[in-house]
């Protein structure tokens, strides 16, 4: 028995019973903490589920942030719950033992942060898309330090900030609800912090292998842009972020289902409720490293 306790959550749709299998495995070999686990079925009975975890079973798929928050809602129900929250993509690997109990260590020499993100690598444990790093300075993804996003299936979350700012939005489904949660926290004053020297393994999979990935990955950023940004700061964001993802998508692909994103987007960016961050926090990204207009 250790001091060091930790709710786990992992969301299933039964489509990749190997690699979560393999998942299970590395995360049920974590020593230095106890571990509880939920497996969430986004529609589905889960299948592959460890000795003694927690099961929820969703009549539908409610996508990625509302599964997770429904297994998070499950750990919370139980006695005595964790201090600490990971939640895991249910192709992530562990490849060490330790990783947990340094990610919380992590989190304890931190104590502004709201959430500790481990370097993800692929199982060569060394390469780490661009994407994957949770800061505007990609070309080191070794250095560790605040920052203002996340790499969402891979990440230690205290349960008191969690709960504080309710959790992911579930509206979102599907992409960019990490930058959401983040800047949320931020918001209630809160940091992350990037704990690169911690590293974790995951597929080297695109995300434009999801055929709702142009659509939705616009609609959301938007979505976040009107959500969280003060008036003034919107256009701009949306100028920058347009331009930059049109010329991308004119150019790899995926234009129209762009457009398409863009436009409902737009015309339902009311659907998450606008709760625009101050202008302190505002001030307190762009000294971090990101000013919320990129």
């Amino acid at each position: 028995m250790t001091d060091l306790r930790i709710d786990v959550v992992v969301l299933t749709m039964n489509d990749r019973p190997d690699e979560e299998a393999a998942a299970q495995e590395t995360l049920l070999a974590q020593t230095g903490v106890d571990v509880r686990v939920c497996v969430v079925g986004n529609g589905c009975e889960p299948e592959v589920v460890p000795p003694g975890a927690l099961t929820v079973r969703l009549p539908q798929n409610v996508g990625i942030p509302g599964g997770r928050n429904a297994g998070a809602d499950a750990l919370g129900r139980e006695p005595d719950p964790a201090e600490w929250l990971f939640f895991l993509d249910n192709d992530a690997t562990f490849p060490r033992t330790d990783i947990l109990a340094r990610l919380i260590t992590a989190a304890q020499q931190h104590p502004c942060a709201a959430y500790v993100q481990p370097r993800l690598t692929g199982p060569d444990d060394v390469t780490t898309p661009r994407r994957w790093v949770p800061r505007l300075r990609t070309s080191r993804p070794e250095r560790p330090g605040t920052i203002t996003t996340m790499t969402e299936g891979v990440v230690l979350v205290r349960r008191e900030a969690f709960d504080a700012v309710g959790g992911w939005t579930a509206e979102f489904f599907l992409y960019h609800e990490g930058l959401q949660l983040a800047w949320q926290f931020w918001a209630a004053g809160w940091t992350g912090y990037y704990a690169a020297g911690i590293r974790m393994h995951h597929p080297l999979t695109s995300p434009t292998r999801h055929a709702l990935f142009h659509r939705l990955a616009a609609r959301n950023r938007i979505w976040v842009a009107y959500r969280n940004l003060p008036a003034p700061l919107v256009p701009v964001y949306l100028a920058v972020w347009a331009s930059i993802t049109l010329a991308r998508a004119a150019r790899a692909g995926g234009l129209g289902q762009t457009l398409d994103g863009m436009r409902e987007g737009w015309t339902t960016r009311r659907t998450p409720k606008r709760r625009p961050m101050s202008w302190r926090t505002v001030w307190r990204l762009t000294i971090a490293g990101r000013p919320p207009v990129i």
